[in-house]
């Protein structure tokens, strides 16, 4: 369980370190933007996603056992995040992540990190479609600019209260928004050295400013951003509100684990490495409590920017030790500059998120599998949308686990590569 810092530094070169350097500061111009719009998709303060960034970003890189992953906030939470802000306020959602912390820190101490190999693959792809689907549709407000008053947090009736309100569309906010989509696909397919995620959404953010349009921007709609970090401090509890938050503390911990260790092996893949699940465990744990301590949200690994890391040439944990101090220096010095940022623009940039994260490629792959993996795949997608995370995961994960005990004979399951 040693953190892989300590084995990179020992044989640590300056060539390393440029390169890190490099990988670092480009990862952090793709995590900035993407950190500003999930928190905001949670229904919290954006300045929110950033402190996370930076706390929860620096400690997975400090004391993980990956050499090249990459924390913070991730599209994965967004749901289970908005779920329990809207529950329990944010406070709630604040012991629920130190509650988490100390879950994986327990289940690191336990060495249950190599046990990820024994949750189906047809569950995980199920509530990870099914969340990419919920994030979509939290962000149609945002693109079409529309004006619907509160829109209900469920599924079933989002669509319907959005469909109301279509009479109200914005189409500079539209403009925006396809803009920003089509350049950061641009972009991304020219080099994938290119921050093409904070160039896509500065750009059309700056058309939004010089030209005078009628659309949101984060400063319009939440108010000046910090440019510092709050000051730590331990968040409120009682008996009666640990055990009122323990379900959600489960699933916090839950899909920290899955989408940290899922993150490490695809970078295990990418970059010829070898990580260590039980390290990783324990700093998920470790961050998910820092970021706590400074009112932040869950984090964990981010496979869109491990792999961005790796791309941009990213060594050892320095790379993303420079990716958190990085955005530290941008929040002291550029916070004004992020309150331009429009809401079009960072709901195109989601979007994408959730189109990548669903891994459309793999789509039809899903038809062959066996009848049982696939219902599993589709119950688990369809109670994600239209009932809870929570139940989702218990009722896939049961059935997956039975489906494994009656087949008794085959083996662990042999993960893809996930592409989101």
């Amino acid at each position: 369980m040693k953190p892989k810092i300590l084995t990179t530094l020992q044989t640590y070169t300056l060539q390393q370190f440029w390169a890190d350097l490099f990988a670092g500061v480009t990862v952090a111009m793709v995590a900035m933007p993407l950190s500003l719009a999930i928190a905001i998709a949670s229904g919290a303060d954006p300045a929110k996603g950033i402190v996370t960034a930076i706390v929860g970003g620096f400690l997975i890189s400090l004391l993980g056992g990956s050499r090249v992953q990459i924390g913070g906030p991730t599209g994965a939470f967004i749901v289970v995040v908005f779920g329990v802000i809207a529950d329990h306020g944010y406070d709630g959602l604040v012991l629920a992540t130190f509650m988490a912390g100390i879950i994986l820190l327990v289940a690191g101490a336990l060495r249950v990190g190599n046990l990820i190999s024994f949750i189906p693959e047809a569950v995980v792809h199920g509530f990870t479609i099914g969340i990419a689907i919920i994030i979509a549709a939290s962000q149609l407000q945002d693109l079409f600019g529309l004006t619907a008053g509160h829109v209900p947090a469920d599924f079933l009736e989002k669509l319907p209260a959005l469909w109301a309100a279509r009479d109200t569309l914005s189409l500079p906010a539209l403009a925006i928004g396809v803009v920003t989509m089509v350049l950061i696909v641009a972009l991304r397919r020219l080099s994938a050295r290119i921050p093409g995620l904070i160039i896509a959404v500065a750009l059309t953010s700056a058309a939004v400013v010089l030209l005078a349009l009628p659309v949101d921007t984060i400063a319009s709609r939440f108010g000046a951003l910090p440019n510092h970090l709050p000051m730590p401090s331990m968040p409120a509890m009682s008996g009666a509100r640990i055990v009122e938050l323990l379900p959600s503390a489960f699933v916090i911990a839950f899909l920290a684990g899955v989408e940290s260790l899922l993150s490490a092996m695809v970078a295990d893949r990418m970059s010829g490495g070898h990580h260590r699940p039980n390290a990783e465990v324990l700093a998920q744990g470790a961050a998910n409590i820092g970021s706590s301590l400074f009112g932040g949200l869950p984090a964990t690994g981010a496979i869109a920017r491990t792999a961005t890391n790796i791309k941009a040439g990213g060594k050892t944990p320095v790379a993303g030790l420079v990716h958190a101090l990085t955005i530290l220096i941008a929040m002291m010095f550029a916070a004004p500059l992020a309150g331009y940022l429009a809401m079009p623009a960072l709901a195109g940039l989601l979007l994408l998120t959730a189109w990548n994260m669903s891994e459309p490629q793999k789509w039809r792959g899903y038809l062959s599998l066996p009848r049982a993996d696939l219902a599993l795949l589709i119950l688990t997608l369809v109670l994600t949308v239209v009932a809870d995370l929570t139940i989702a995961i218990g009722v896939g994960v049961s059935l997956g686990l039975a489906l494994r005990l009656r087949r008794r004979k085959v083996p662990p399951a042999e993960w893809d590569t996930p592409e989101r």
